[in-house]
C-alpha cells in the first residue's frame, strides 16, 4: 500500500505561525483531507528537517551537544524520509513566509530545498500555504514542481484539483475526525494554532496586509466548531493551544463578548488539563473600545498566564499612518495598552503576568522619512514613561505580498530604512525592549516550569510553551533538551533574559 505524505516546510504569516512547536492549520487541513480522500492509505508526516538529515547522510551540521537548527524539528520518520517521498502516491508540501521571520531553532524550507526534496518524489505533488500565492503570481519560477496548488485551504473534495479560494468551514469540519496519528509522529510537544475566522473586520484595510487578499469577505467559524476541533486535538494528546490564526481575536464574531466567553469557557470545560491557552493578534481599535476592555478581562480570566495580545501600531508617524491606511493612532494604541494592562498585568501563580500587550512595528512603508524613527521612539517612550507593561515588540521590514496594495505599487524608491534598519532596530532594542524586560521580569524573579529546548554556543535556552514565550538563557550550560526546571532571573538583554537554575527542593 502506497503512503501519502505531508512535507512540512513551515509557514509564517501575520495571522499565524506554522514553525514547530506550532502545529499549523495548514498541516491539519492536509492531514484531514488526505485521510478522507485516501482512507486506505497511511498518512505520514515529514518536515524539511527530516529531508535535510537524510541528504546530509544522517549527520548534524554542528558538534553535539549544540542543537542544529536545520534538523532540529525532525519527526519519527526522519531516517526514512527520502524513501517515503519516493513511495508516496501523493505529497502535499506545506510552505511559505508571508512575512520575514528568523527563528532560533528552525529554518523554513527554501524553494531550492523543496525542489530537491520533490526530485525524490514519483507521485502527485501539491502545494499548500503562503508559497502558493507566489507560485500563482510567478508560474514560470515554479513550472514543473507541482501538479496543482492550494492557496488557502485543502479538502478531500478539491485535493487533486487545486484551489484558489478558502473552503467552507463546514466542509473542513466534515473532513476532520482524529489527529492522534499526526501528533504521534511528532517528537515535540506541539502547540496547536487555531483559526477563528478569515478576513479583516476593519472597514479600511492596511495596504501591506495579506489577510484581505486571502479572504476579501469575513467568514466566522461557529463556537461549537472551534471547541470541537480543540477537543479532537486534546484527545490526541495536545495540551497547548493558541487562538491565533486570524487578524484580531477581540473581533471574533464582530466583538461578540458572549460568543468569546462561550468559546473560552467551552475550551476550559472540555479540556480541563490543558497547560496553555493563549491568543494572538489584537486590533488596537477593537481593544481600545469599551467592549474590548471587557474582552481583555475575559482573556485574563480564562486563559493561562504569560499570554500576549500583539497589536499593530505599525508606525507612530502620522504621515505613514495616513499613507498606508493604518487607522490606529498613538492615542488609540495607548488606550488599548491601558485596557490590556488593567485586565492582565497581575501575575499568575507561576509569576508571569496573565496578559500583556505586544507591539508590532514595520519599517519600509511608503511615506517613511527619518522622522518616522524619531516618532516611533517617542511613542514607545510614552508607554514606558506611563509605567505600563508590554510582553514583546516585533520590529520588521515591510514585505510586498502578492495581491496587496503595497505589491501593486511595484518597486519603490529606497526609503531610509533600507540603509538604517539595523541601527534603528538596535535603538528600539536598547532604549525600549531591554528596559521593558527589566520591568516585566525583574532580577530575582523566579520563573517556574521552564524546559530546555535549544543548546547554542552561548549556553542553554529555556522557555515555556506559549504565545511569544520569554526566552531565558542559562549562560555556559549544556543542559539535556527537555529538562524541566525553575530559573531565577539574573540579567537582561534585548529580546531575552538571563537566568540560573534553582536547586530542586529537598
Amino acid at each position: 500500500m502506497q503512503p501519502v505524505v505531508i512535507l512540512d516546510c513551515f509557514t509564517v504569516e501575520p495571522s499565524g505561525l506554522g514553525v514547530p512547536p506550532y502545529l499549523s492549520t495548514y498541516v491539519r487541513a492536509a492531514w484531514s483531507a488526505l485521510r478522507r480522500a485516501r482512507p486506505e492509505a497511511e498518512v505520514r508526516y515529514l518536515t524539511i528537517d527530516d529531508v535535510r538529515w537524510c541528504l546530509a547522510g544522517g549527520k548534524p551540521a554542528v558538534e553535539p551537544p549544540q542543537s542544529d537548527p536545520l534538523t532540529y524539528s525532525a519527526t519519527a520518520n526522519r531516517d526514512n524520509a527520502i524513501q517515503l517521498l519516493r513511495d508516496a502516491e501523493v505529497v502535499v508540501v506545506v510552505a511559505g513566509d508571508a512575512v520575514p521571520s528568523v527563528h532560533l531553532h528552525a529554518v523554513n524550507g527554501s524553494l531550492q530545498e523543496i525542489a530537491r526534496a520533490l526530485a525524490c518524489a514519483r507521485g502527485r505533488r501539491f502545494l499548500l500555504g503562503p508559497l502558493s500565492t507566489y507560485a500563482v503570481a510567478a508560474p514560470a519560477e515554479y513550472a514543473g514542481l507541482f501538479d496543482a496548488v492550494h492557496t488557502h485551504t485543502v479538502t478531500s473534495g478539491d485535493l487533486l484539483l487545486g484551489s484558489r479560494r478558502p473552503a467552507d468551514y463546514q466542509q473542513m469540519r466534515r473532513d476532520r475526525d482524529s489527529f492522534t496519528g499526526l501528533v504521534e509522529q511528532m517528537l515535540w510537544r506541539p502547540i496547536a494554532e487555531l483559526e477563528l475566522y478569515r478576513g479583516c473586520t476593519r472597514r479600511k484595510f492596511c495596504d501591506f496586509c495579506n489577510e484581505p487578499a486571502k479572504s476579501p469577505l469575513v467568514a466566522f467559524r461557529e463556537v461549537d466548531d472551534v471547541v470541537a476541533e480543540v477537543e479532537q486535538l486534546y484527545a490526541a494528546g495536545v495540551r497547548n493551544f493558541r487562538l491565533g490564526q486570524q487578524t484580531c481575536f477581540f473581533s471574533y464574531r464582530n466583538r461578540d463578548e458572549e460568543a468569546i466567553r462561550a468559546l473560552l469557557s467551552g475550551i476550559r470545560q472540555r479540556c480541563p488539563d490543558l497547560e496553555v491557552l493563549h491568543i494572538d493578534n489584537a486590533d488596537p481599535l477593537a481593544v481600545a473600545s469599551p467592549v474590548g476592555r471587557r474582552i481583555a478581562k475575559l482573556v485574563a480570566d480564562y486563559c493561562t498566564e504569560g499570554n500576549c495580545a500583539p497589536m499593530g501600531i505599525e508606525s507612530f508617524d502620522p504621515a505613514v499612518i495616513e499613507r498606508n491606511t493604518l487607522t490606529c493612532t498613538p492615542e488609540i494604541l495607548m488606550r488599548a495598552v491601558e485596557h490590556v494592562n488593567e485586565a492582565g498585568a497581575a501575575r499568575g501563580p507561576g509569576g508571569l503576568p496573565m496578559l500583556l500587550p505586544g507591539l508590532n512595528l514595520i519599517y519600509g512603508l511608503p511615506g517613511e522619512t527619518h522622522r518616522t524613527h524619531a516618532a516611533n521612539l517617542q511613542g514607545l517612550a510614552a508607554i514606558l514613561d506611563a509605567g505600563l507593561l508590554c510582553h514583546r515588540t516585533n520590529v520588521r521590514l515591510a514585505r510586498a505580498f502578492p495581491g496587496t496594495p503595497l505589491a501593486a505599487l511595484g518597486a519603490l524608491e529606497p526609503l531610509p530604512s533600507a540603509e538604517h534598519f539595523a541601527t534603528w532596530k538596535a535603538d528600539i532594542d536598547h532604549t525600549w525592549d531591554q528596559p521593558m524586560k527589566e520591568r516585566v521580569y525583574p532580577t530575582g524573579l523566579r520563573v517556574p516550569g521552564l524546559h530546555s529546548y535549544f543548546i547554542g554556543q552561548g549556553g542553554t535556552w529555556w522557555r515555556r510553551l506559549g504565545s511569544y514565550s520569554i526566552q531565558v538563557v542559562e549562560r555556559g550550560a549544556a543542559v539535556p533538551l527537555g529538562t524541566t526546571a525553575d530559573l531565577v532571573v539574573t540579567g537582561h538583554a534585548p529580546r531575552m533574559i538571563y537566568g540560573e537554575r534553582l536547586a530542586p527542593a529537598a
